[in-house]
């Protein structure tokens, strides 16, 4: 058997792979109640199972495949249970392997992540486009942690906005001065030469050019908005494209080993990412179409991760810009520590950067906690319950409720009230064959099953996820949320 690292992710894989090419039938079990019979389903509308299939799930082994102990149909589908001793040995044999992140299945992929949004002031970004900011950061980080090379874009030149991003706790390059936009202007004058009919144009505006031969001439349709047609070549829109083409190009010399400084190296390897909210959709669209028109070495692998729209419920005021949603989170958190420890904190500096924390942890916890694509509700009712997973006294107490247990249990080491793991060696998982304990004091007897259930099963699932991550970033399959544009849901 091979000795790399069980993963939930490889077990899918080979169970996929045995059923034939294209399967994707099967489905890690999570849910309490079915965890004692199975680890893995595949729902019985999904296939009908020959009967030699049966013995190859039954013997499947492979790199990072946790041993089958049982596979057989049942009325929800084929129900597949792992030999759970041997896993939580193979996994506490080897606890330094799982606490290391794993290896990059991306070798050498370049991401070019670009947020249209933070070209604007601060005092002009709405609640969609803040979303947009934290999600694009989120997915930065959560990109490096898997070994991707991410580039950025576009570099922010407004002093404001680099000032409003350190108080989010968004780190985003800058840039004193913008990209040439010159050789672009000349494929776009040669485009309209024929397109303006000598008529005279507003300053800033070069013309018309027609984008739905070049949607339909390259099979493009799928994805993008129907009524896309003819686009307004403007002088910002061309800066805009000559920031992505210059980025592209040139990437830093510390993004990753062979890939810096080399111009018009693998233009086709990078992915572009937009992440743009649902009001930019169309812009955008238009934008990426306008690329590929101007530059035959524009970027052929573009995708738009689109944000769902932001609705604020008990907002003190018509609209909220994101800096005013911040200081209205800010307030929430001073008022809250106020009404804990009296007096006012906010003004004593050893607060300020607890209280910076603790709102820009409440804001992002709002805005990523729904999927990206999905509308997402903020309610901005100016109370200080800690019930609601949505306010700064949430955060805050739950901040200080981990804090305590933690230091509880840094004390409690010290002075000895744990006693020592003992080495793994000395453990006899046969043990964990029987699942039936006893159930707590008071409870009836068949709530036994449940309750061993909530610490073998969960346990057992715990001990399958994939390698923790650096930074807290993200486990959630990345690739998932990162779509073509709005029709093409099936593409990704």
């Amino acid at each position: 058997m091979a000795t790399r690292r069980l993963g939930v992710r490889e077990t899918l894989g080979a169970l996929n792979a045995a059923l034939g090419p294209g399967s994707t039938v099967w489905i890690k079990e999570t849910r309490a109640r079915h965890l004692r019979s199975r680890d893995f389903l595949a729902p019985h509308r999904a296939l009908q199972v020959p009967e030699h299939l049966l013995h190859v799930l039954a013997c499947l082994q492979g790199p990072g495949v946790a041993p089958v102990l049982r596979c057989a149909p049942t009325p929800a589908g084929l129900s597949l249970q792992l030999q759970r001793p041997a896993v939580f040995e193979r996994v506490l044999s080897a606890v330094a392997a799982y606490a290391t992140p794993a290896s990059s299945a991306l070798p050498g992929q370049r991401v070019l992540l670009h947020c249209p949004a933070l070209r604007s002031s601060p005092c002009a970004l709405r609640l969609s486009q803040l979303r947009t900011v934290l999600v694009a950061d989120h997915l930065a980080r959560a990109l490096r942690a898997h070994g991707v090379c991410v580039r950025l874009v576009p570099a922010v030149q407004d002093p404001h906005m680099l000032t409003f991003l350190q108080q989010l706790r968004v780190d985003w390059p800058a840039a004193s001065e913008r990209a040439s936009s010159h050789t672009l202007r000349s494929h776009a004058l040669e485009e309209l030469t024929s397109a303006h009919d000598g008529r005279t144009l507003s300053p800033g505006i070069l013309g018309r050019l027609c984008l739905k031969e070049l949607v339909e001439e390259q099979g493009r349709t799928a994805g993008y908005d129907p009524n896309l047609n003819n686009c307004l070549v403007t002088e910002d829109l061309l800066s805009v494209l000559a920031e992505l083409q210059e980025a592209l190009w040139h990437w830093p010399e510390d993004s990753h080993p062979g890939l810096a400084g080399a111009p018009d190296t693998g233009t086709d390897s990078c992915l572009v990412v937009h992440v743009v909210s649902c009001e930019e959709e169309f812009q955008q669209q238009k934008l990426d179409l306008l690329w590929r028109k101007l530059l035959d070495k524009a970027p052929l692998r573009q995708k738009h991760l689109i944000c769902g729209p932001v609705k604020v419920t008990g907002a003190p005021g018509p609209l909220m810009t994101a800096p005013e949603y911040y200081k209205f989170r800010h307030a929430q958190v001073c008022k809250a520590s106020a009404l804990k420890h009296g007096g006012d904190l906010a003004q004593d500096p050893g607060w300020t950067e607890i209280f910076g924390v603790l709102s820009v942890a409440t804001i992002k916890f709002e805005m990523l906690s729904t999927a990206p694509q999905n509308q997402l509700f903020l309610a901005l009712a100016d109370n200080i319950s800690t019930k609601g997973t949505k306010s700064g006294t949430f955060v805050m107490y739950n901040c200080a409720r981990l804090a305590t247990l933690f230091e509880s249990y840094k004390r409690s080491m010290e002075q000895g009230l744990y006693p020592t793991f003992p080495p793994v060696s000395s453990l006899d998982f046969s043990l964990l064959h029987d699942e039936h304990l006893s159930p707590p004091q008071g409870e009836q007897p068949g709530h036994a099953t449940l309750y061993s259930l909530f610490w073998l099963g969960h346990g057992f699932q715990l001990l399958l996820q994939p390698g923790t991550h650096p930074r807290g970033a993200s486990t959630t399959p990345l690739w998932s949320d990162v779509r073509p544009p709005a029709a093409s849901e099936g593409c990704a």
